[in-house]
């Protein structure tokens, strides 16, 4: 066995050399060209005039004027919504096998179309990761182990003329057949829909898997981790799985995690942060030197950026009518942006709900900062979720505390605002010195913050409650598991509720 790893990772390695470095600008502007040619007689095509645009001197440019920007509410209500009805060539030819429903921090699911096209890109990205890995620096039997890739359910919903899944299940029933044999749990675990019952059987056949990589959002990893810890009565994960060297992380930061994580293991695993989200796989990390992540540039996807600030975003989160957007070719480096897609999925000038910083313009690397609807501004406090979890750390430090999880708001108080946090910790220090300190770290990092806290925003509260509580509120309200994520930011309305559902439990 030894000797096919050596042959894997020799192929790795050969793959890596034969593939020329990419110049991530002519990619962008080929794939804009692809996107608009082949959607140029659907629907949407025909009403933005993408056959005109293909003739004009600057493409980009003519797309840019002529085309408007989409959040999902406006996509669906004008165009996707004929797609669940059977209707094709509306935004991309042809119709589609999938719908991803999205169970991210919103409250109603979304149904994203998924072309063939998409779930081909979606493929070819994947088995780039694999190829990438040579830069890690792996040994050769890590060639020869499992990965456990941790997502929804691959029994996806049968409707009229589709599937609908969340879009880890659509992409594991997708795995190329050599890879089968690679792929834990397999597909008769996870093809089960509770979560609970998922968890349950992973455990009982852990024993019998030689695990090298682990894959999944960082939370639900975590949970089920400490589920297999208990079952078999260990100390830590690497007394069943020795080889495990390798997590590949995403939908969300994995630093706030890495704390609690690295509680269930030996010794630390060499981490690699992905970016699937519903609508594509968007970036992976390539170089051990830095967390930041490579943009898949030549592939099915084009990307634009809006500056995240009041002149383009609105209260709500959306890009602004006149907002200013630029593509790669004139972005700039350490600028918070929020992330537009146009995409072989049939989504254009899509705002896929992050925000991104590109930390390194040659080589299309970016680092996710946090989500649209998770900036707080209410009373000009303008922070972003980047900001908040950088707070969060100091609070670890400081406290010597473990904090994965929180949900803020600005909350009304004797007709004043006060920001409110409701933060899990497995240990509970006094709440008042606790809010002082994340009060200070807020004002330290945040000019606009420190402004606020002078005028509008009056005090600041903090209630430390057990991890736990989350994830029972998650299980109640949303589901468990999957892509399912904690919302950090609320209106007020819902933390109300939120609240509410916390209180008898403390």
């Amino acid at each position: 066995m030894a000797v096919i790893g050596e042959l894997i990772k020799k192929a790795i390695d050969l793959s890596g050399y034969i593939m020329s470095d990419p110049d991530p600008i002519k990619d962008q502007a080929e794939v804009l060209k692809d996107l608009l040619e082949k959607a140029k007689f659907t629907a949407f095509g025909k009403a933005y005039h993408f056959k005109e645009i293909l003739t004009g001197e600057d493409i980009i440019s003519s797309f840019q004027q002529q085309v408007p920007v989409h959040d999902y509410d406006k996509m669906n209500a004008d165009w996707w919504h004929y797609l669940l009805k059977g209707h094709q060539n509306v935004t991309w030819p042809g119709g589609q096998k999938y719908f991803a429903l999205s169970s991210g921090t919103t409250s109603h699911s979304k149904h994203i179309p998924v072309t063939d096209e998409m779930v081909d890109a979606i493929r070819k990205n994947g088995i780039q990761e694999i190829m990438n890995l040579n830069v890690f620096n792996l040994p050769a039997d890590f060639f020869e182990k499992q990965i456990l890739m941790l997502g929804s359910s691959t029994n996806l919903i049968e409707k009229d003329d589709h599937l609908e899944g969340e879009i880890s299940g659509i992409s594991a029933s997708n795995i190329p057949g050599w890879f089968s044999g690679f792929y834990k749990p397999g597909r008769e675990i996870a093809d089960i829909k509770d979560w609970d019952e998922k968890v349950k059987k992973i455990a009982e056949q852990a024993a019998d898997w030689d695990i090298g990589c682990l894959s999944g959002i960082p939370a639900w990893v975590e949970l089920m981790l400490k589920e297999i810890i208990k079952y078999h009565k260990l100390n830590n994960i690497h007394e069943i799985w020795p080889n495990l060297q390798v997590y590949t992380t995403g939908g969300v930061a994995f630093e706030p995690y890495r704390k609690s994580l690295e509680k269930l293991l030996a010794r630390p695993l060499i981490y690699i942060d992905t970016y699937l989200a519903s609508e594509g796989f968007i970036a992976i990390q390539k170089r051990p030197e830095t967390s930041s992540m490579a943009l898949f540039t030549g592939n099915g996807i084009f990307f634009e950026f809006v500056p995240m600030n009041e002149n383009n975003i609105d209260e709500d989160g959306l890009v602004k009518p006149d907002a200013n957007i630029f593509h790669l070719g004139n972005a700039e480096e350490n600028v918070e942006y929020v992330l537009l897609i146009s995409t072989v999925a049939g989504a254009w000038r899509y705002m896929i709900g992050d925000t991104v910083t590109i930390t390194d313009k040659s080589r299309a690397e970016i680092k996710i900062t946090g989500r649209t609807k998770h900036y707080l501004n209410v009373v000009g406090e303008q922070l972003s979720v980047n900001q908040m979890n950088d707070a969060i750390r100091v609070l670890e430090q400081d406290y010597d505390v473990v904090m994965t999880e929180f949900i803020v708001a600005a909350i009304h108080k004797n007709d004043e605002y006060i920001l409110k946090w409701y933060i899990s910790s497995d240990k509970f220090p006094d709440s008042a010195k606790v809010s002082e300190t994340l009060d200070d770290a807020l004002q330290n990092t945040n000019k606009n913050y420190k402004v606020a806290r002078g005028k509008a925003l009056k005090g600041i509260e903090v209630v430390l409650i057990p991890e736990a509580i989350f994830h029972q509120w998650s299980e109640e309200t949303k589901k468990l598991g999957g892509q399912v994520k904690i919302p950090r930011v609320m209106k007020e309305a819902d933390f109300l509720e939120f609240e509410a559902f916390v209180r008898p439990k403390l």
